[in-house]
C-alpha cells in the first residue's frame, strides 16, 4: 500500500491524517535500526523488563537527525512560536544549528515542552474535531523518543491490533474481518469510542508506560507533552490565555498515536487473557487505533458487559452509545469499517447461496466526492488546466489504492463519471467563453488527452 498525501481527505476515516506519523526505516541510519532491533529483541525476550536507561539514547545526535527527517518533510502546520521547517533553511546554521540546540538541551535537562496551538478540524458529522498542534523543536523531541518506545512497545503488541504500527496497515484488519467471517463469526459489536484521544486518564496511561519504561528523564518528557498548555487563537488570530491538560493525548503531537496505542493495548490483553472473551466466547477482536469490532457467533449480554467494565470502568474510556451496535451481518446487515461495508448479498447469477461484498462504504464515496467538488470549485480557476487535471488524479490514484480490495468495480465506476462530470463543469466555468475544445472530439476524449486517469 503507498502511502497517502497526508493534504487529501480520501474519506478512509474522518481523523486528520496528520496524526499518523509512522517510522519509515530507509530513513533509519544503520546504528539507529541496529539499536532499535537490540531494545525490540530485549523486550521480547524479557516480557517483564523495565527499561531504566533510555534518555542519553534519545538526544544522541544521529536519533535526532533520523527524526529531523520524519518531522521536517512533514511539519506543515506551524505550532505556537510560527516556526516551519522550511524557515530554518534562512536561519544562521540552518538544521545543523538547530539540532545541536535541542541536543544541547536535552543532554543538560534544560528542555521544556513549549505550549500546544489547538486548531479545530471538521468532522463527517458536521462537529468539530480538536487538533493540537505543538512546536517544530517538540516535535522533533517526540519523534526522537518515538524512535527508541517504539520497538519496546511494539514487543508487547498484539496481531489483532493494526493502526498505526510499522508493518501493519488498515488493509491487515480488512482481511482479518474477512477471515472471520469465513469461520462463522458472523454476529459483530461494533464499537465506537467517545472522544478516545481527548479522554485517556494522564494517570492511567502514565501507569501503562511505567510498566515499560523506567527512565525518569524520558517519562518526564511524556508528562510534559500531556501536561503542555493549550493554546487557542481567537477571531484576530490572537492567542487566547492557555488552558492546561488533565487528560487525554493531543491530536497531531507525533508520539500520541504511540501513546494512545499503548494504552488501548491493554484491552487487546485483557481480552485475550483467561477471564476475557476470547476464551469463553470463541471471540476475536480486530482494532485499528480506537476502532474496534468483537466477532462472535453469537453477541450475547455477557460480551457487552465486559466491554462496558473493561472499557468504561477499568480504563476510563467512554463508549459512544448512539454509534455502537451489534451487526447481525448473515440477517442483511452490513458493516462499515475503516471506509468498507461488508455485507452479504444475493448471488447474481440466481443461485441460492448469499456471497460477501467488500466494497467502498456509502459515507466514504460521498466524501470521496466532496474532495472531487473542492478539487473542481471555481475556487481552482486559477490554476492552468493541466495542474487541475493532475491535482485530480493524484487524489484518485490514493484513493483507489486504498479502496482496490474487494468488489470496488461500481463504486470506480460512479467515482469516473462524477470526476468526468465536475472536470467538464470546470472546464466551461473558466471564463465567459465555454471551453474550446477540439470540435471533432467529445469531452471524454478531451478529457482523455489532457491525462485524466479512469479506475
Amino acid at each position: 500500500m503507498q502511502p497517502l498525501d497526508p493534504q487529501v481527505h480520501y474519506g478512509i476515516s474522518d481523523r486528520s491524517f496528520l496524526d499518523r506519523h509512522p517510522v519509515q526505516m530507509d530513513l533509519l541510519p544503520d546504528k539507529l535500526h541496529t539499536l532499535r532491533w537490540k531494545l525490540n529483541q530485549k523486550a521480547k525476550d524479557e516480557p517483564k523488563f523495565r527499561f531504566y536507561a533510555l534518555y542519553d539514547r534519545v538526544y544522541r545526535k544521529d536519533v535526532l537527525e533520523a527524526a529531523w527527517k520524519h518531522v521536517g518533510k512533514r511539519n506543515k502546520a506551524p505550532g505556537i512560536d510560527g516556526l516551519k521547517a522550511e524557515d530554518l533553511l534562512d536561519t544562521p546554521g540552518g538544521v545543523e544549528a538547530f539540532l545541536e540546540e535541542i541536543h544541547q538541551e536535552l543532554r543538560n535537562k534544560t528542555y521544556r515542552p513549549g505550549p500546544v496551538k489547538r486548531v479545530w478540524i471538521p468532522k463527517a458529522d458536521g462537529k468539530l474535531r480538536p487538533l493540537g498542534i505543538p512546536t517544530l523543536k517538540d516535535r522533533v523531541v517526540q519523534m526522537a523518543v518515538v524512535l527508541i518506545l517504539e520497538p519496546i512497545f511494539e514487543a508487547d503488541f498484539l496481531d489483532c491490533s493494526h493502526g498505526f504500527r510499522p508493518g501493519h496497515n488498515a488493509h491487515d484488519a480488512l482481511e482479518s474481518i474477512r477471515e472471520n467471517l469465513g469461520e462463522g463469526r458472523k454476529e459483530i459489536y461494533d464499537a465506537d469510542l467517545k472522544g478516545c484521544f481527548d479522554t485517556i486518564p494522564h494517570d492511567k496511561l502514565m501507569a501503562c508506560v511505567r510498566w515499560r519504561v523506567a527512565d525518569r528523564n524520558v517519562l518526564r518528557l511524556i508528562e510534559g507533552w500531556l501536561k503542555a498548555p493549550v493554546v487557542e487563537m481567537d477571531e484576530r488570530g490572537k492567542p487566547k490565555p492557555p488552558k492546561r491538560n488533565d487528560k487525554g493525548t493531543p491530536q497531531g503531537g507525533v508520539i500520541s498515536p504511540l501513546l494512545a496505542n499503548h494504552y488501548l493495548h491493554w484491552i487487546d490483553k485483557r481480552f485475550h487473557e483467561k477471564g476475557g472473551p476470547f476464551h469463553w466466547a470463541n471471540a476475536r477482536l480486530i482494532r485499528y487505533a480506537d476502532d474496534f469490532v468483537i466477532m462472535a457467533r453469537w453477541q450475547g449480554p455477557r460480551i457487552e458487559e465486559w466491554i462496558r467494565k473493561t472499557v468504561e470502568e477499568w480504563m476510563g474510556l467512554t463508549i459512544n452509545r448512539e454509534k455502537t451496535r451489534v451487526v447481525k451481518i448473515e440477517d442483511g446487515e452490513g458493516l462499515d469499517f475503516l471506509g468498507y461495508t461488508f455485507r452479504y448479498e444475493q448471488d447474481l447469477f440466481g443461485r441460492s447461496r448469499k456471497y460477501l461484498n467488500v466494497q467502498p462504504s456509502k459515507k466514504s464515496l460521498k466524501k470521496a466526492r466532496e474532495s472531487l467538488r473542492e478539487l473542481t470549485s471555481h475556487r481552482k480557476c486559477f490554476k492552468p488546466t493541466p495542474a487541475v487535471v493532475e491535482d485530480v488524479n493524484r487524489f484518485l490514484r490514493g484513493w483507489s489504492e486504498y479502496f482496490k480490495h474487494g468488489y470496488p468495480r461500481k463504486a470506480f465506476r460512479d467515482l469516473n463519471f462524477y470526476a468526468r462530470g465536475r472536470l467538464i463543469a470546470h472546464l466551461n466555468r473558466r471564463s465567459q467563453r465555454k471551453h474550446n475544445k477540439p470540435k471533432d472530439k467529445s469531452h471524454y476524449e478531451h478529457l482523455q488527452e489532457l491525462g485524466l486517469l479512469r479506475l
